[in-house]
């Protein structure tokens, strides 16, 4: 399989964090690799092979201290212990500040966000489609690290659908603009498309982690529509797999 590993340079010794690609499993059609091969999907709920899928994830298992703590994400702002997780429970982010405890977030356009602090004793995954970010799930994920005596927070932007690609209505533009008109920056209108504009996800979840005081934050170099040899993108092909990005302490 090939996996991503975050260029992240403040990153403490004691934090690891992967994120998958679709390469390197055994999801055929339309899950594949985007080149003849398996596909590394990992969601249960995309309609692929169930078999398929938990041999992907066994892969995954391998590299892992423990289970991934799945959740079934419903674009809110839940933010659950990743300790305390069992089964699939609806939220869209978890936390934790114990030894091999593995937080993870499925995505295919949305953007995964990990956080840690600069001691690494506290880590988190968020997953921040627009709904999330302008619900607060970041907002909620950082509240829930300084419950566990995170310190400072650094936070990593994983691969999501690019500034280039993100089309978007009106009422996404307002979702954000009516709480901070600093957003209106991330937003670039499309008069010849009726309304429409393009979406930088990745400037607005810095602008809303600058306003949690996360002003360290690397990553945010991907886009998953434009890469097709790497990532699974829902808004390019529909059905399609999903890759996971995952964080835990040592």
């Amino acid at each position: 399989m090939t996996i991503l590993t975050p260029d992240w340079p403040q990153l403490p010794r004691q934090v690891r964090a992967i994120s998958t690609t679709r390469v390197g499993g055994t999801s055929l059609p339309p899950f594949d690799d985007g080149r003849l091969g398996g596909g590394f999907n990992l969601g249960v709920h995309v309609g692929d092979d169930a078999v398929s899928v938990r041999q992907n994830r066994g892969r995954l298992r391998r590299l892992l201290p423990a289970g991934p703590a799945w959740l079934t994400q419903v674009h809110g702002n839940v933010v659950l212990d990743a300790g305390k997780v069992e089964g699939a429970p609806q939220a869209d982010a978890s936390v934790s500040d114990q030894a091999g405890v593995v937080c993870a977030i499925l995505t295919a356009d949305c953007l995964p966000v990990l956080l840690c602090d600069v001691s690494g004793s506290v880590v988190g995954a968020a997953h921040a489609g627009w709904r999330g970010l302008a619900g607060g799930v970041l907002q909620n994920s950082v509240a829930a690290m300084r419950e566990k005596g995170a310190g400072e927070l650094l936070a990593w932007l994983g691969p999501a659908i690019g500034p280039q690609q993100f089309e978007v209505g009106s009422e996404v533009v307002e979702a954000f603009v009516s709480s901070n008109p600093l957003a209106a920056a991330a937003f670039t209108a499309r008069p010849e498309y009726n309304g429409k504009y393009l979406a930088d996800l990745y400037q607005l979840a810095r602008l809303v982690l600058a306003g949690e005081g996360v002003l360290q934050v690397a990553g945010g170099t991907h886009c998953t529509v434009s890469e097709p040899d790497k990532f699974y993108s829902y808004r390019r092909s529909g059905q399609t797999g999903r890759m996971a990005t995952l964080i835990w302490l040592d």
